[in-house]
């Protein structure tokens, strides 16, 4: 038999019923599925289990055993059949001559240039590319430009929810939610006014207790 061509890239879907492949592009993966083909022992084993089921499994030896019979002596029909399915794909796909890898003509060959848009990448689609990346790049640095946080007070102490009710704080003084005070309160001292948070019992500048 003469040597198959183009099954590298391929996943075997066949059964005892049948046989069908799909090959697969070696750049984008994309994958294109052979026509099914019936198996003449499949078939054969699809009649006795029905004969099975209509006369009580009187035949069920012979369906259970067709699907060995098939693994025995399916080589050269798998082999076929397999064959059949490459003369039946291969025109969707293209060798690429510089690196040898098998892709799908319609999404990953560069029909002017001859290779595969790998080696070949289509100038129109990495000048849409380039664009793109570029204008996210401008995007992210006029960004950086814009002082996003200037109606928040970055020195007071504040968590992420309101410590009353729960909700989000975003950023502001009082929940927007029920009204309570988002900052921790100050304790000032009598000695030296300075504001402590929390309930300190002595005052971290002076010493003196609250």
């Amino acid at each position: 038999m003469v040597a198959i061509r183009f099954t590298g890239n391929y996943e075997d879907l066949s059964t005892d019923r049948g046989y069908q492949f799909k090959f697969y592009c070696e750049k984008c993966r994309n994958g294109y599925m052979s026509t099914f083909k019936n198996s003449k022992i499949g078939m054969l084993g699809s009649a006795a289990r029905v004969a099975g089921n209509l006369f009580g499994g009187v035949f069920s030896s012979v369906a259970d055993g067709s699907y060995e019979v098939q693994r025995a002596v399916g080589g050269p029909a798998h082999d076929s059949a397999l064959k059949e399915a490459v003369d039946e794909i291969a025109p969707i796909f293209k060798q690429c001559t510089r690196c040898g890898q098998y892709v799908c003509e319609p999404i990953c060959w560069n029909k002017k240039a001859g290779l595969c848009e790998t080696c070949a990448p289509d100038l129109d689609e990495e000048m849409a590319s380039a664009q793109a990346n570029a204008a996210r790049e401008q995007i992210h640095e006029k960004a950086r430009t814009v002082d996003w946080t200037k109606s928040r007070d970055v020195a007071q102490v504040s968590g992420a929810v309101c410590p009353h009710c729960n909700a989000k704080t975003q950023g502001g003084k009082f929940c927007m939610e029920c009204g309570g005070a988002l900052a921790p309160a100050k304790k000032a001292c009598s000695g030296c006014g300075h504001e402590a948070e929390g309930s300190p019992k002595f005052c971290p500048e002076c010493g003196a207790r609250y």
